[in-house]
């Protein structure tokens, strides 16, 4: 799905276009003028349709002038993953990416899809986290307990009305 942005002037007596690819921001951006014919520099540039997944990576890391081209590139090539790992390294964590010079592989977080930290404590129990446990204790265990010890390391988040455990290691 191609997405689409809006480059709006801040110069009032000028008018901004929308843009679906790089060729058309190229060619565009250089020859907005005013209605006073001066060249009109600076744009607010604002993601107006797309996926739900990228619009929540435009919201995450804001387009500007800088870096609208790299964004555009990266919502296209990127698979979901890389994508969910930006928004939340930037959106709930606080860290900042650069799309030219970094890549969303070298984010260090652990993430689990479809998911809440009580199933992560269920799928922590049957992979052997805890040791091997008896079949007769099995019943025994504190789940509750283990999913509130997760929550230390652990997030639970909800993007794009999908459910995510995260860890950032």
């Amino acid at each position: 799905m191609t997405v689409t942005f809006y480059a709006q002037p801040y110069d009032i007596d000028a008018t901004g276009f929308y843009f679906s690819d790089a060729e058309t921001y190229k060619e565009t951006i250089g020859k907005i003028t005013n209605r006073y014919g001066d060249p009109v520099e600076e744009f607010e540039l604002q993601f107006i349709d797309g996926t739900v997944l990228n619009s929540k990576l435009a919201r995450a890391i804001e387009p500007n002038q800088c870096n609208i081209l790299p964004m555009m590139d990266a919502m296209e090539t990127w698979n979901e993953e890389q994508k969910l790992k930006v928004i939340i390294a930037v959106g709930e964590c606080g860290l900042s990416f650069d799309f030219e010079s970094g890549d969303p592989d070298d984010l260090d977080i652990d993430l689990y899809t479809d998911m809440s930290l009580k199933d992560l404590a269920y799928i922590f129990v049957d992979e052997g986290m805890f040791g091997d446990i008896p079949e007769h204790l099995s019943n025994y265990i504190d789940y509750g307990a283990i999913t509130r010890d997760l929550a230390h390391d652990y997030v639970e988040t909800s993007i794009a009305g999908d459910s995510y455990v995260y860890r950032m290691a």
